[in-house]
């Protein structure tokens, strides 16, 4: 067997061989839908997907087969090498660069259409923007599947590229934070739910780890680092800024609102995607519940406001965008919607107010905002050599979201604000008309009532 490798050459013959990786071999046997190994660093998880994924292609036959992973560097550098090695080292398949796809030596001939491969593997990239949408697959392997590229939409795109097929997967993965792998794979898997299987084990399990280098990385890295890499458990980083956002207490199943409770908005502007928020405040209490998300692109300041009010039982008081953001605000108000500048332009106050307000129960979120969960739990500060956080907001730009809720919810938490007994329609509740959309009330009497409230 060459060194370190799965597979032995037996008469000519590519041989697995496994028994001695009890992980692997537990992956092997799974007969669930959905297998997630998430497991340490250099533990035997991307060497083991390719084999995993020939006998899917075994199994089912002539048809298109997904391999991907989180982004480009992870894919040239990791997943790349090994499925050359396999695919066309042992296999003969023709690997063709332009397109990313692996294409078998058998070929298909049907009737009034051209000559193709019988079977293909097609890989991707899930950080690249429409790769993973396309023709139906019969089985998928997901690579470093936790990694912060590899977003929830990408997971449902893959779903939705097995679902004629019913086709398997299998994620192989460091547990990197605490977003969609834990409450949408790791969670249902521990509920009972029989389509997942976790498989969990430490680089040791890979009889090729050092056990010295193990000890060695358990010395020097904090705590929680060193059992997410290296014993491949979920813990909550160090970086985490909303760390007291639980699950159990922050979310709720959806329910309908009654229209008569007060709607809020938070915006956060954008030509690529501008990010929206919707609250609704349970009367007699401070307690905002999240009920719907709205992120799109490409689209005029009208064309925002007329998705962003459709189905809405009043115009909601709106606060989005930075201090600097006033033509964003202009437009949409010429659009039908007053849009109000955040009170403060420190970033810092603004997720200190939505901080509190979890910590106070104040905010719940429907539990099916899944894109809004992910972020929730993924929002995270840089942190520095020793694992220690810094000031610095990881990949900061691609948080929507949060920068949307910062606006509103820092807003409405402001000292001062809100904690009035008696009821202030901001708007008068009505049906919005989806062209036209105009305040009950005039911005003067909107700062008349925000003034009493104060």
């Amino acid at each position: 067997m060459p060194k370190n490798e799965l597979y032995r050459i037996e008469s000519g013959k590519a041989v697995l061989d496994i028994s001695d990786h009890l992980g692997q071999t537990r992956a092997w046997d799974s007969f669930a839908r959905f297998i997630f190994i998430i497991a340490g660093t250099q533990s035997g998880k991307t060497s083991f997907g390719p084999w995993w994924l020939w006998r899917e292609i075994e199994n089912c036959g002539t048809g298109d087969y997904l391999a991907a992973t989180a982004n480009y560097d992870l894919f040239k550098l990791k997943m790349l090498p090994e499925m050359e090695k396999i695919y066309e080292g042992l296999f003969g398949w023709n690997f063709v660069k332009s397109d990313r796809v692996f294409e078998s030596k058998e070929k298909l001939s049907l009737p009034n259409e051209p000559t193709r491969p019988a079977k293909r593997i097609i890989l991707r990239s899930a950080n690249a923007a429409g790769g993973l949408e396309s023709s139906s697959a019969e089985a998928a392997w997901l690579d470093e599947c936790g990694h912060p590229d590899f977003k929830i939409d990408a997971w449902e795109a893959v779903q939705r590229r097995l679902s004629l097929s019913e086709g398997r997967v299998l994620g192989t993965t460091t547990p990197y934070n605490m977003g969609w792998l834990k409450t949408e794979i790791y969670d249902k898997w521990k509920a009972g739910d029989p389509a997942f299987e976790i498989i969990q084990f430490k680089s040791i399990m890979n009889p090729a780890f050092p056990r010295e280098e193990y000890e060695r990385m358990r010395n020097i890295l904090q705590a929680w680092k060193f059992k997410m890499f290296y014993d491949g458990e979920f813990e909550r980083p160090a970086g985490l800024i909303y760390d007291c956002f639980i699950d159990a207490l922050h979310t709720c199943p959806r329910f309908a609102l009654p229209d008569r409770w007060q709607r809020y908005l938070g915006i956060d502007f954008g030509g690529v995607n501008t990010a929206g928020l919707f609250y609704a405040q349970e009367p007699g209490t401070n307690k905002l519940y999240l009920y719907r998300t709205y992120k799109a692109g490409s689209r005029t300041a009208e064309e925002h406001t007329r998705e962003l009010l459709k189905g809405e039982p009043m115009i909601p008081f709106a606060v989005g965008g930075s201090k600097s953001e006033d033509q964003w605000r202009s437009e949409f108000k010429a659009a039908g919607l007053p849009v109000r500048p955040p009170d403060i332009k420190d970033v810092e106050v603004g997720i200190d107010r939505v901080y509190e307000a979890h910590k106070k129960n104040e905010l719940i979120v429907f539990d099916d905002l899944k894109e809004y969960l992910e972020q929730k739990h993924t929002y995270s500060r840089v942190v520095d050599a020793s694992g220690n956080p810094t000031e610095k907001i990881e990949d900061k730009e691609s948080f929507h979201y949060m920068d949307g809720e910062r606006y509103i919810v820092g807003f409405l938490k402001k000292k001062g604000f809100g904690t009035s007994t008696k009821k202030i329609d901001f708007w008068e509740p009505r049906r919005v008309q989806v062209k036209v959309a105009q305040p009950a009330r005039t911005e003067a009497e909107i700062e008349e009532l925000l003034r009493s409230e104060q």
